[in-house]
């Protein structure tokens, strides 16, 4: 068989991709792993396009994946995903060494370029990147009808489109299959599933239905966008034990006059109320949210507006990142980047700053407790292991020492509870109970 390697960046929702593709092509080719440096007769790149330094990234990466064919060490070299899909015309001609350029949305292309026939009726099935790892991400729906003015994906990735709950149940019945305990449900926009081939919003009745699929023990909620936010999840969430008392919802700014210019579709006054809701709702949820510091129409007064507000607030989980101007994007075209880098800096620093505080005296509020864990991986004797209030890879984890006489290789990818020893501002320590 010929060998197939497929290198991945960006985001989770990519690694999905990957994963899906994988499966197409899986009876025509070995798999070599992404970090495995052998000589391959393909290999395929999955693109971010988002942001500069994602689009840095990627081109770099492609560049050397280019040398490695000059080398002899890869036959094909096939680029896809989001910076080929934002980019169609350019690149061909920047990087000529490339044999296919494949966009976000033309995944069967690229099945039909590797010598595969595509089959719609296994597009959901998957093999999984990461084997041996208890969860997996799990894309309910592709593309986004937001209209965010600093934002290139509803160009690089279409319309929001939504994969029929049946589907996605069987999806899930495969991974539970495999091993997978806890689905990380990931799209463009959570919340707004289900509504252009349902007619409404359908997140709770799937988290509901996912639930009943044996073997899953946790659902946790990303990407979820604050306006027409549909609080049947609340209800759920409260109710469903399956249903982790964490949600991700990027608010991005307070300021009235920044989220206009975001075109967010929400005030200051509905995110806080929002807020105020969920933490009332379900008690003891645990809030992720991102926010964009140097917006266009950002100044001093609607910084220290965001700074108060998260001071206030005090997300257990919060990140953020400086405003970068987009080509295509409605900022770009319309709105003058009129905050200098240096201030940037300055107000992303101060933000990081007060929520490193945050962070701390959250963890710290943990000690003592008593707390369900699932662990992922066992490293050097320590179990590294996160309960419902941590999402894998962007939170921090809760480390547990293997005692003596326990197989703890036995332990990965299993529950069991722990008692909360001690914390810093990111990981927390703990003892099996």
């Amino acid at each position: 068989m010929k060998t197939l390697r497929v290198i991945t960046l960006g985001c989770s929702k990519n690694t999905v991709d990957t994963e899906h593709l994988l499966y197409q092509v899986r009876d025509s080719y070995e798999i070599v792993p992404e970090d495995d440096p052998c000589p391959v007769d393909v290999e395929a790149i999955n693109t971010c396009g988002f942001i500069g330094d994602a689009k840095e990234q990627s081109i770099q990466v492609i560049l050397e994946a280019a040398q490695k064919k000059k080398d002899g060490l890869v036959g094909r070299l096939l680029v896809f995903g989001c910076l080929s899909q934002r980019y169609p015309t350019e690149l061909p001609d920047l990087i000529p060494e490339v044999d296919g350029w494949f966009g976000a949305r033309e995944l069967d292309s690229l099945v039909t370029a590797l010598g595969c026939r595509p089959s719609p009726e296994s597009a959901q099935k998957r093999i999984l990147t990461s084997p041996g790892r208890p969860y997996a991400f799990f894309k309910i729906s592709e593309g986004c009808n937001r209209r965010c003015s600093y934002c290139a994906i509803p160009f690089i990735r279409g319309p929001h489109k939504s994969v029929p709950i049946e589907t996605l149940v069987a999806e899930a019945r495969e991974l539970a299959a495999q091993g997978i305990r806890e689905l990380v449900i990931i799209a463009q926009d959570t919340t707004y599933y289900g509504l252009d081939i349902y007619g409404k919003r359908c997140l709770a009745q799937l988290l509901r239905e996912l639930s009943k699929v044996e073997g899953i023990e946790w659902l946790r909620i990303h990407y979820s966008y604050p306006a027409d936010f549909p609080e049947d999840v609340l209800d759920e969430m409260a109710s469903n034990p399956k249903v982790c008392r964490y949600m991700d919802i990027p608010l991005q700014h307070i300021s009235d006059g920044v989220l206009a210019a975001m075109h967010r579709g929400v005030d200051g006054a509905w995110t806080r109320a929002l807020i105020g809701r969920m933490r009332e709702r379900v008690p003891g949820v645990v809030l992720r949210t991102t926010m964009i510091v140097g917006h266009p129409g950002e100044g001093t007064r609607e910084f220290n507006e965001l700074l108060k507000f998260v001071k206030e607030a005090r997300f257990p989980r919060l990140g953020a990142f400086t405003y970068s101007e987009e080509e295509g994007t409605y900022g770009a075209e319309n709105l003058r980047d009129s905050v200098r880098p240096s201030t940037k800096k300055k107000r992303l620093d101060a933000l990081m700053e007060a929520q490193r505080g945050i962070s701390l005296a959250y963890n710290q509020s943990r000690i003592g407790t008593e707390e369900k864990v699932l662990a992922d991986s066992l490293q050097d004797g320590v179990l590294v292991c996160r309960s419902e209030f941590e999402s894998p890879e962007v939170d921090g984890e809760i480390l547990v020492k293997a005692p003596s006489g326990i197989d703890a290789a036995s332990l990965v990818g299993t529950f069991f509870n722990v008692r909360i020893t001690g914390a810093d501002e990111y990981d927390l320590i703990a003892e099996i109970i």
